[in-house]
């Protein structure tokens, strides 16, 4: 059975979940896409939110990003072994950075159906591939926001920073309030002590959910949001060649320009 069947039967499986996986994608891409209108509105930018060049380069972008979200590695004797460490969010900060929110999110959407439709199929019901994107637009959708609305350098390491944040927040949020008691009825049959007792053989002061969500969730997903901002601030510069031709704010820059060189011409001409 291919990836592809498995994907097919596990969306009939758990098509209430499916839909709900669906609608939160939807709500998501509206947040993004109501952002971006009011970000081209301000900056006077006429340009098309997804081109030919856009399309194209999410389309990259997305699959090095399901390449990434495939490469988990585990932190043994510091996190639960559940939880592992990947870098999937950063092709959607660069994405994002580049040609705004939209894409960003585009890329985080592609890279979970990549991941599961080609490397490895859903073991939780979808459960962990929605907590994926969710966490990993947390980080995206406000980082991607706050750097179109100042686009410097210190515009970038705060957008990264707020991205980071808001990160961690949702993400124990969501640890703690949905996707701990969901694994533990999926996976536990209910019984919470047997999550509890795994997470306290990695550190003892797991001791309840609250605890499993600040020892366990948060620096993971404070780790991963550093990590990804490091390589951002490195990456993001050397890609710029390849990725402004579709820049919004560059184009604004040689249209007034070229309004100035009309405007100079015309009163030489007088």
């Amino acid at each position: 059975m291919n990836n592809l069947t498995k994907f097919i039967d596990s969306v009939k499986d758990n098509a209430l979940f499916a839909l709900e996986f669906l609608g939160v994608m939807l709500a998501i891409f509206l947040v993004a896409f109501i952002a971006e209108k009011m970000i081209m509105k301000r900056i006077g930018s006429r340009e098309k939110i997804l081109n030919t060049r856009k399309i194209a380069v999410v389309g990259m972008f997305s699959a090095i990003a399901g390449v990434l979200m495939a490469v988990e590695v585990p932190l043994p004797g510091l996190i639960p072994d559940f939880y592992k460490f990947e870098i999937g969010d950063l092709p959607g900060i660069i994405c994002g950075f580049a040609y705004g929110p939209i894409a960003g999110v585009l890329v985080e959407m592609f890279k979970v159906l990549i991941k599961v439709l080609i490397f490895r199929p859903t073991s939780t019901a979808f459960v962990g591939e929605l907590a994926n994107f969710v966490i990993g637009c947390s980080l995206v959708l406000p980082a991607t926001i706050v750097y179109w609305n100042k686009k410097t350098k210190k515009g970038a390491v705060l957008a990264l920073v707020i991205g980071g944040l808001c990160m961690c927040i949702v993400g124990s949020l969501l640890n703690g309030f949905y996707l701990l008691p969901t694994f533990v009825r999926m996976f536990f049959g209910g019984d919470l002590e047997t999550l509890i007792s795994i997470g306290g053989a990695t550190n003892p002061l797991i001791t309840n959910i609250p605890t499993f969500v600040v020892f366990a969730a948060l620096p993971m997903n404070l780790l991963k949001s550093i990590a990804v901002g490091i390589l951002a601030m490195l990456l993001y510069k050397p890609l710029r060649p390849f990725l402004k031709d579709s820049n919004p704010f560059k184009n604004r820059k040689k249209a007034k320009k070229e309004q100035s060189g009309d405007a100079d011409k015309e009163k030489k001409e007088k």
